[in-house]
């Protein structure tokens, strides 16, 4: 019974990381960019949502699809003006092209912002609790996210499989050339799925927000975490992207329940023990258990 509030606890911040990895997954899947800057897109979108909601008369519900919008539009921008022109089987360049945005997006975040920590504040729902099943007492905000990031999932799903453009970035994704004898024009394909992974990073940054705090130095922190949910989920897998956050969600909570001082290192344990897993042959896990 003690172990149900962290398991539930831990699927509704997993939720949110596998919102993370997300964007990384689509852009990788789709073009094979591994984006080094989307933990600083994370944190920029986080910025401009606190700045929005502190200076304008708008509300939360206002600001998210405005600053995932603007966040749609920055992605469009980057791969039409910079990526579309390097983009190809080597990730490399794109790689060095999006570690020099990070940096110029970090350092122009500590000019104009600072480097204190930061939060957005939503009021006294931060504090608001609600019993589930079991007498299990969880967060309003928490399960607020959840559904958000449960609701991002399912669009995305069918999104890829119900529409034109879905399909056009499955084609993308198996086949570059064929896309073009297709009617599409490849780099708008592109183009409109890097706005698409950084509007859903933008998202992420925004929920995460919600619930903790934030500096310009945290993107490093936001990409590793990232990375972790997509090499754990497979790359380029969106339904893996959510199991692997999932995964590090519940692991990280459970862990903090045995350990209040452990802080995310269960989280890199489960993440190093799936990488060393994989790397392990089958056929030797099988020889060491006849042994």
């Amino acid at each position: 019974m003690s172990m149900l509030a962290p398991l539930f606890n831990g699927l509704m911040l997993g939720s949110l990381y596998g919102l993370f990895g997300l964007g990384l997954a689509l852009s990788f899947g789709i073009m094979r960019v591994v984006n080094i800057a989307h933990g600083e897109f994370v944190v920029l979108s986080a910025y401009l949502g606190a700045v929005l909601l502190a200076n304008t008369g708008l509300s939360v519900v206002e600001v998210v699809p405005l600053v995932v919008l603007c966040a749609f539009a920055a992605g469009w921008l980057l791969q039409s003006a910079l990526l579309n022109r390097i983009v190809g089987a080597n990730p490399v360049p794109g790689m060095i092209v999006t570690m020099g945005l990070s940096i110029i997006i970090r350092s122009a975040l500590v000019t104009v912002f600072g480097a204190g920590i930061r939060s957005i504040d939503l009021g006294g729902i931060q504090d608001r609790g609600m019993t589930l099943c079991c007498g299990v007492s969880v967060g309003v905000l928490p399960v607020l996210v959840f559904g958000v990031a449960i609701l991002a999932f399912v669009a995305l799903h069918l999104m890829l499989t119900r529409t034109s453009i879905g399909r056009a970035f499955r084609a993308a994704a198996d086949d570059a050339e064929m896309i073009e004898t297709l009617g599409f024009d490849r780099r708008r394909i592109y183009s409109a799925a890097m706005g698409l992974a950084v509007a859903l990073a933008a998202l992420a940054g925004l929920l995460l927000a919600m619930q903790s705090s934030f500096s310009p130095y945290a993107g490093v922190e936001r990409l590793l975490l990232s990375f972790e949910v997509v090499i754990i989920g497979g790359l380029g897998s969106l339904r893996g992207a959510f199991l692997g956050g999932v995964t590090l969600g519940i692991v990280q909570v459970v862990g903090l329940s045995l350990d209040s001082d452990a802080g995310p290192l269960f989280q890199h344990v489960a993440f190093f023990v799936v990488l060393l897993w994989r790397q392990i042959p089958f056929a030797t896990v099988l020889r060491w258990r006849s042994q």
